[in-house]
């Protein structure tokens, strides 16, 4: 069973093997017997928790699935649990039966399953050793807050493909056209239903060709001129300009803990690659 439960551990984490979950499924409504009958099953044998066919499952293979799942320790979830490892342990055997196990995709599967526990291990372990501190969060955020500038803009925005699209439409504006009716045909489908709004945000928040064309506008001014960026063609109308608005430390301090994380794990990733001897 140990080669199972370790084929298992991801599926038994995605799973959620938690009280609630299994509770439900697997342990019975309380009866209105005396409070012992709760209680998880005894051991078949000594160190075992059941016995499937003759192949035991191990008291230490539940012990390991509840640090798992971080649940309060109880003996609903003990029995919950113990039904599950034995339903693992009876699918087992049945896939060994019919030579599942032999088929070459399901060992590659199995393969990178093992392989992807082993890996989120590592990485968690390194995380641990190179903790971020509150200090290095807070450096982090002047850093974002630096790169974000002292302003940001409320804009509208239409995006076509084509130079002569974007030329047609600073012409129907000059025409005295709404900018918010030409946007229902912008490419940029997270602002067409709002007439091409775009939310309150730094320069920097958008490619170098827009940003340096936005702020160089009057507010309630268009630019004159497509402007051209990796996505298509823009034309941009600035609304408003306000000083920059940070969101406190605390509110975005987990977001940077995740971010920072992924570089750490990028750099690790990388240092490794340095060291290895790839040909």
């Amino acid at each position: 069973m140990s080669r199972a439960l370790s084929l298992f551990a991801a599926a038994v984490t995605a799973t959620a093997l938690t009280a609630g979950a299994y509770a439900q499924t697997a342990a019975p409504a309380a009866p209105a017997a005396p409070a012992k009958s709760a209680a998880a099953p005894a051991p078949a044998a000594s160190g075992n928790i059941a016995v499937v066919n003759g192949h035991p499952i191990k008291t230490a293979e539940l012990e390991l699935v509840i640090r798992q799942i971080n649940q309060k320790d109880t003996p609903e979830l003990r029995a919950a649990l113990r039904d599950k490892l034995i339903e693992f342990e009876v699918l087992m055997q049945e896939a060994k039966k019919r030579k599942i196990t032999e088929r070459e995709d399901v060992k590659f599967n199995a393969e990178n399953a093992a392989r992807n526990v082993v890996i989120g291990s590592l990485l968690r372990e390194e995380l641990e050793k190179n903790k971020i501190t509150d200090d290095q969060l807070k450096a982090e955020y002047e850093v974002q807050k630096a790169k974000a500038g002292e302003k940001e803009y409320k804009a509208h925005h239409i995006l076509v493909d084509s130079e002569d699209q974007a030329k047609a439409i600073i012409a129907k504006l000059d025409k005295g056209e709404k900018f918010e009716d030409l946007a229902k045909g912008t490419k940029d489908a997270g602002s067409a239903a709002n007439g091409g709004e775009l939310d309150w945000a730094p320069a920097g928040a958008y490619v170098k060709e827009f940003s340096d064309a936005m702020v160089k506008l009057e507010k309630g001014k268009y630019t004159e001129t497509p402007v051209k960026s990796q996505f298509g063609y823009h034309v941009i109308r600035l609304d408003d300009v306000r000083a920059m608005q940070p969101p406190p430390f605390e509110q975005v301090k987990q977001r940077l803990a995740d971010s920072m994380q992924q570089q750490q794990v990028k750099e690790f990733v990388e240092s490794l690659k340095k060291k290895a001897v790839i040909k």
